[in-house]
């Protein structure tokens, strides 16, 4: 017992006791650092302006779905300059048209949408599907921006941009796009199936 005794005791100042030369620490605390930096970043709005006014936030324009109707288009792509390997050698020239869902597959749906209808798209979408905004014009003021109605609905949402509504010949929205062999499927929907499917919802 006094073995065990003398044992416990030697460890509990070992557990205490200094040994060696030590020094104060001199590094500032880093989450103080951090609250400190971060206090003089600029705020978004001071450094860029509203974020209405961002060009990054302009949505491609689209008209709205007068009656539904499914059309299919070919997303063929045209190479704006000639593409060579490593060697130098030749792969495709400028020009050369192909089309991408011959090589690669679209696994979710897009649904593209006016926000005056995103309700309706969410109710709509699955939990892959892509939700992209369009702009609806100057005649309808509701706000177009992703993130501030993303986080209202708790879902991700996106801006149709140009290139996109261009290379997918979209027109009109609500339209739901998805890929159907080597070809994409759009199928605009009009006022009155919009209506209706708010109806099945009640």
């Amino acid at each position: 017992m006094l073995a065990t005794a003398i044992c416990a005791s030697s460890a509990a100042y070992a557990d205490t006791s200094t040994i060696g030369r030590t020094w104060p620490i001199v590094e500032p605390d880093a989450l103080n650092e951090i609250e400190g930096r971060a206090g003089k970043v600029p705020e978004m709005r001071k450094a860029f302006g509203a974020r209405a006014d961002w060009s990054a936030m302009r949505a491609a324009t689209l008209a709205d779905a007068s009656r539904s109707q499914t059309r299919q288009v070919v997303p063929f792509y045209t190479l704006d300059r000639e593409i060579r390997l490593p060697d130098g050698q030749l792969l495709y020239a400028r020009g050369y048209t192909f089309n991408p869902l011959a090589y690669v597959s679209l696994p979710q749906r897009l649904i593209v949408v006016r926000p005056r209808d995103l309700v309706w798209a969410l109710r709509e979408a699955k939990p892959a599907d892509f939700v992209l905004l369009a702009a609806a014009g100057t005649s309808e003021h509701t706000s177009a921006d992703p993130i501030t109605l993303g986080e209202r609905y708790g879902r991700p949402l996106f801006l149709l941009e140009e290139r996109v509504k261009a290379r997918l010949g979209l027109t009109v929205a609500p339209v739901v796009v998805r890929q159907i062999g080597q070809k994409l499927e759009l199928s605009e929907v009009g006022p009155e199936d919009r209506s209706s499917s708010r109806e099945h919802a009640r």
